[in-house]
């Protein structure tokens, strides 16, 4: 499906092909998704029009058969029962080709709708990171949720449009065995209707683009005030976010209005059309009988014929209807699952690291996130079971290192090699088992301490408990109510900053990695938590420690300590040796002796 390029502050789209093409790779895209139910549901709506159309026949029999005769001698019992035998069982065989249609037409629209939540969530799974920090989490949100309902919202009368196909070309063959100057009058509202449609989709298109653009900046602005409870509550931005979120619902709700305003100057139309036939039809009718040429019970064989045949041109007006705004949704959809994937080698070309402490190589690593590098020619080198304390002024490039580490993002230039694996080759499966990555900002689950640390996977409580022990959190653990199956809340909301921290840590240590990654990641544990936490690391877990520290008591455990500086490794050797030698790094020790952060 073509793509359409939606600027984010919610302009006009700009479509590679035109509407009526794009609706309909939109729905031959779902029916070939979930051909059954959509199959079953259009093989109901061919029943319903077949015996809609029948029964039209049936009612004009019976008018003329009984009703009318009726009215002058009399009729048999027997024959008023065939006439309502016949009425009963045209109505039976309609009600159950609705029943289908109905239901597998449900089926296949909320089958459609679970597709597009799945593909949008496969693709948020395998984008790299970059790809976050550039589209807003509100954003995000709305092609997950409100994009991909509105995408689907089309085909609820896409089976019953297709199967009025029948119904049309069998009421349009009675009405010309009836009388061909009914049949015309009949016809005469198909090419209003597609008239009014071209002009309909042509001035919707953009209304409804804008509007599902407003509607993903409310919710960034609202996920945005929730996530940040705290920050708006602590400097007291209450009435300064309700007025950022009332301005953008303004302007959804104006982008809304236009939408609604354009709905319904048309729909009045395409409602009043099939009205307006059918009076053409029964002034028509009744001259017609004045004159011989047809029967009582023909008009009002011709009349109900007209009127099935009004109902599916409101079912094609709705489908019509709701194609432009669908068809955006999906766009929008498309421009998501259009995005590159996270580069990683094929199959067959991946290259398991080995076990055990991981030595790292990294040679002319350059990376930035916009025209200025962040790390430029860098070269680093740590031995297995090495601890290396990183030490750098703010924005020198020590979080990036880290998640290039982990593969995260993607260098501009230069290798990475772990363990003697270049981490281009390295399959993804064994990096996120042997490399742990834990970060200053501990993200923790709504869920048990348990299910926290992991994730789903059967690991025994004894693992669960040496992994605890090591990250200095069995204690606090062990005296929560329910102990590992305490739930901590969102976020982990019910716990400190440092107790977040360390169950961060340990579920970290639970994987026994090769390579552990540590960004500042015991900045809220109290100093002599954490030189027991770091002291236990080296006795109880064989792992190469990358430590990113702003605490001299933490750089004087490590090995080595690495001054990384513009980009670069400005320095390397013990914490004495530098602040001796390289000035800037003892300047940077005086701050971290200070309190400060340069």
């Amino acid at each position: 499906m073509s793509a359409v390029d939606l600027p984010t502050d919610g302009a006009a789209p700009r479509p590679a092909a035109s509407l009526a093409r794009r609706g309909l790779r939109l729905l031959w895209l779902s029916v070939r998704t979930h051909p059954r139910p959509f199959a079953v549901s259009i093989l109901g709506a061919v029943v319903f029009g077949a015996t809609a159309v029948g029964g039209t026949w049936v009612i004009g029999r019976v008018t003329d058969e009984v009703v009318v005769p009726a009215f002058r001698d009399g009729v048999a019992g027997t024959t008023v029962a065939l006439g309502a035998a016949a009425i009963v069982g045209v109505a039976v065989l309609r009600s159950l080709g609705v029943f289908a249609r109905r239901y597998y037409g449900m089926k296949a629209v909320r089958g459609m709708q679970r597709t597009w939540f799945q593909r949008v969530t496969d693709t948020y799974l395998r984008v790299p990171l970059s790809y976050f920090g550039a589209h807003p989490t509100g954003r995000l949100l709305a092609h997950a949720d409100a994009d991909a309902e509105r995408a689907t919202v089309v085909l609820q009368p896409l089976p019953l449009s297709l199967g009025v196909v029948v119904l049309i070309v069998l009421s349009v063959v009675s009405l010309a065995l009836i009388d061909p100057l009914l049949m015309l009058v009949g016809l005469a509202l198909f090419p209003a209707l597609a008239l009014l449609n071209h002009v309909y989709s042509r001035r919707i298109e953009e209304p409804a683009a804008r509007a599902q653009a407003r509607l993903g900046e409310v919710s960034g602005v609202a996920h945005e005030s929730f996530d940040g409870a705290l920050v708006v509550k602590t400097l007291g931005l209450e009435d300064r976010e309700v007025a950022r979120l009332r301005r953008s619902a303004d302007r959804l709700r104006r982008a809304r209005l236009d939408v609604a305003r354009l709905r319904a100057t048309f729909e009045p139309v395409f409602e009043g059309l099939p009205n307006l036939g059918t009076i053409a039809l029964l002034s028509v009718g009744a001259w017609r009988i004045s004159t011989g040429a047809i029967s009582t019970g023909e008009l009002v064989q011709a009349m109900a014929l007209f009127n099935i045949l009004a109902f599916p041109m409101r079912v094609v007006g709705f489908l019509l209807e709701e194609l432009p705004r669908a068809v955006v949704a999906a766009d929008r959809i498309e421009g998501v699952l259009a995005a590159p994937s996270r580069p990683q080698p094929p199959a067959d070309a991946q290259v398991p690291l080995p076990a055990g402490p991981l030595a790292v190589e990294v040679e002319g690593l350059r990376f930035g996130y916009g025209a200025t590098p962040v790390l430029d020619g860098l070269d680093l080198a740590l031995a297995p079971g090495e601890v290396v304390a990183l030490v750098g002024a703010t924005g020198s490039g020590k979080s990036s290192l880290c998640h290039l580490l982990a593969g995260l993002h993607q260098p501009e230039a230069g290798t990475i090699r772990l363990g003697g694996v270049d981490l281009r080759r390295a399959s993804p499966a064994s990096v996120r088992s042997q490399v742990a990555l834990v970060f200053q900002e501990s993200f923790l689950f709504a869920d048990s301490v348990r299910e926290n640390l992991t994730l789903g996977e059967p690991v025994p409580d004894d693992e669960v408990w040496w992994a605890l022990a090591r990250a200095r959190a069995d204690g606090f653990v062990a005296r929560l109510p329910a102990g590992l199956d305490q739930r901590i809340g969102e976020r982990g909301v019910t716990l400190s900053g440092g107790q977040r921290q360390r169950l961060a840590l340990a579920r970290a240590l639970l994987r026994r990695p090769g390579l552990l990654v540590l960004d500042d990641a015991t900045s809220a544990v109290d100093p002599t938590v954490e030189r027991r936490i770091l002291d236990g690391l080296r006795g109880a877990l064989r792992a190469t420690t990358l430590i990113v520290a702003h605490r001299l008591s933490t750089i004087a455990l490590a090995d080595r300590v690495v001054f990384l500086e513009r980009g670069r490794i400005a320095a390397a050797g013990t914490h004495d040796e530098l602040v001796a030698t390289v000035p800037a790094y003892a300047a940077l020790a005086r701050a971290y002796a200070q309190g400060a952060t340069p």
